[in-house]
């Protein structure tokens, strides 16, 4: 009997530590090759160039990748100052070069203040970001500019770890949508002597953490051993971090057709687990969102039930 080419209904989340020079399109690839998965989707790309937590969904998980994909993210960045790169990183070619004289630990501080809180970015243009339905990196790459839009984000905290010489590192923890690259950049011409990333890795996206990272090595040893499905994390872990309500059997049967139910002590705004509630044991039923009368509305339900 032939291999099936359809692959294996597996759900739940395997968070990878993606390993640097790899695009997180084939770093799916090859898990999805590892699990013989049917279906397998990241939450939000890392540079070729980055390392790093990067959870993927597996098949009823891919329902909730949104808010994996709209989650904070810290970040821990390697960065070198007095020459600039095309791309704000190692990859990209050098397009100038400055003296780095001058630059102090204080003048650092004292630039770093200008990151914190809302702040507006232009995305670079070496970005997966849409234009005409191309990525700006595809533009970029054939010499074309194209003008962008600043964005709002939120930098909770940027905090210098390590100075020496003309090189330093960050510990970053930002709201969704933000380019260290281009902070780094931006830093850089606030110092006058230019910068780019030479190292970047990503320490939390979400509520996961690199605690709960697997590696290539990891995966394929359990797939000799006869227990990758062990490394599946439940789907709920992928919305862990918001409010649960729970459901008697009576308001888990509405839900489930569709309908929105009162439910008592819940939220009075916003996203909500959905979870079953029967005696010792609650089953994950999905995400739902509270209406403007009170009432609890399914948004995203999985197939299915799954025990806590």
């Amino acid at each position: 009997m032939g291999r099936n080419r359809k692959g294996r209904d597996l759900s739940g989340v395997v968070v990878l530590d993606k390993p640097r020079d790899m695009t997180s399109s084939d770093a799916v690839q090859h898990v999805k090759s590892s699990f013989n998965a049917r279906k397998v989707g990241h939450t939000g790309s890392l540079d070729p160039l980055a390392t790093g937590v990067l959870p993927l969904c597996f098949g009823e998980a891919t329902k909730f990748s949104r808010f994996l994909l709209t989650s904070d993210k810290k970040y821990w960045v390697k960065l070198k100052l007095g020459i600039r790169t095309a791309s704000g990183d190692a990859d990209g070619d050098v397009v100038e070069e400055r003296s780095t004289d001058g630059v102090t630990q204080d003048r650092i501080q004292h630039a770093l203040e200008s990151f914190r809180g809302e702040i507006d970015q232009i995305p670079s243009m070496y970005s997966a970001i849409k234009y005409r339905g191309k990525p700006l990196y595809k533009y970029a790459r054939q010499g074309v500019e194209i003008e962008r839009e600043s964005r709002r984000i939120n930098v909770y905290s940027i905090e210098l770890s390590t100075f020496s010489g003309s090189e330093m590192t960050l510990c970053v923890h930002c709201s969704k949508g933000t380019y260290v690259r281009t902070i780094v950049d931006d830093l850089g011409e606030q110092l006058g002597c230019g910068a780019h990333v030479v190292e970047l890795r990503r320490l939390m996206a979400g509520p996961f953490t690199e605690s709960d990272m697997v590696t290539f090595e990891e995966i394929e040893t359990a797939r000799v051993d006869g227990r990758l499905d062990e490394l599946l994390a439940p789907i709920s872990s992928a919305v862990s971090q918001w409010p649960a309500v729970r459901l008697s059997a009576t308001s888990a049967y509405y839900i489930r057709q569709g309908q929105p139910v009162l439910v008592p002590h819940a939220p009075s705004e916003g996203w909500v687990q959905l979870r079953e509630s029967c005696s010792n044991d609650e089953w994950f039923l999905g995400m739902g969102e509270i209406m403007e009368d009170g009432r609890v509305a399914p948004r995203r339900l999985i197939l299915g039930e799954r025990k806590l």
